[in-house]
């Protein structure tokens, strides 16, 4: 366990546009006033800079791993702030000129990038006019699951449609947080958002923290928002609804070690 008996942590929501700029300037607005509000550790929604028309738009913004505008924003914000900075995601570049992977780099309070983890589960819906297939402009990782180490103790990374997939979180474990950014339609949030996010902080005995896009988009698009901290007994610590602003709240490191020894399910695995 980390040596404080607790982290502020904090999650962005976004109603993410057309146009990068706005869209960063945003998020550096958002973060700066989850930094100004204690958080040592923030987290970004899928595509907080950019919600484009087409699924096809966001090819035009792709970067590099070697580095880009975007990468380089959040970079330079995580040292402004002195904060651990989980970047949402963000379009990298393939061998494949039509697909992106969809990324989430983590930056350290130093502005150093010390992990990346390309989004595995890629989300497909069709019910009624409403369809998305990612598969169409994203290559999916090819894992393993992704932590991180950091001031809040191991943080295992995974992004939106990941979510559905228990599996990919006990591969993790244990970990004291876990971080999903997303963009859940308003169809499929408002069925399963809050209780799958609540099932994978029961069933794994961490935190989970979910920084999502909420509202009426510029390209027409509806998210569910309902961005949230989770504590490690199932319980809702922060919740917004729609719109943009931030959730905060800490992580008790005596809370997470009384529940993990009253109820030692971990231990108990046999699978």
């Amino acid at each position: 366990m980390p040596d404080d008996k607790s982290i502020r942590v904090s999650a962005v929501q976004m109603v993410s546009g057309l146009s990068l700029e706005e869209n960063l300037a945003r998020a550096a607005a958002l973060i700066e006033r989850a930094a100004q509000t204690g958080a040592r550790l923030v987290v970004l929604p899928e595509y907080f800079c950019f919600m484009g028309r087409r699924d096809t738009d966001k090819l035009a913004l792709r970067e590099s791993d070697e580095g880009g505008p975007i990468q380089q924003f959040l970079s330079a914000t995580a040292k402004r702030h002195a904060i651990w900075l989980f970047g949402g995601s963000l379009p990298l570049q393939t061998d494949d000129a039509g697909r992106i992977y969809n990324t989430m780099l983590v930056h350290d309070p130093g502005g150093r990038r010390v992990q990346r983890y390309d989004k595995i589960h890629l989300f497909g819906f069709r019910k009624g006019n409403e369809s998305y297939d990612e598969a169409a402009t994203i290559r999916p990782g090819t894992g393993p699951a992704a932590t991180v180490d950091t001031d809040a103790g191991r943080v295992g990374l995974s992004i939106c449609y990941d979510l559905r997939f228990p599996e990919l979180y006990r591969a993790m474990a244990p970990v004291n947080l876990i971080v999903v950014p997303s963009a859940f339609t308003y169809t499929t949030g408002s069925a399963h958002w809050e209780v799958l996010l609540r099932a994978r902080a029961i069933e794994n005995q961490c935190y989970v923290l979910a920084a999502a896009q909420g509202g009426l988009h510029e390209n027409g698009r509806r998210t569910w928002g309902h961005s949230m901290l989770v504590d490690p007994w199932g319980d809702v610590m922060d919740c917004l609804p729609e719109g943009e602003g931030i959730v905060m709240g800490d992580i008790d490191f005596a809370r997470l070690e009384e529940i993990r020894q009253s109820l030692p399910a971990l231990k108990h695995r046999t699978m």
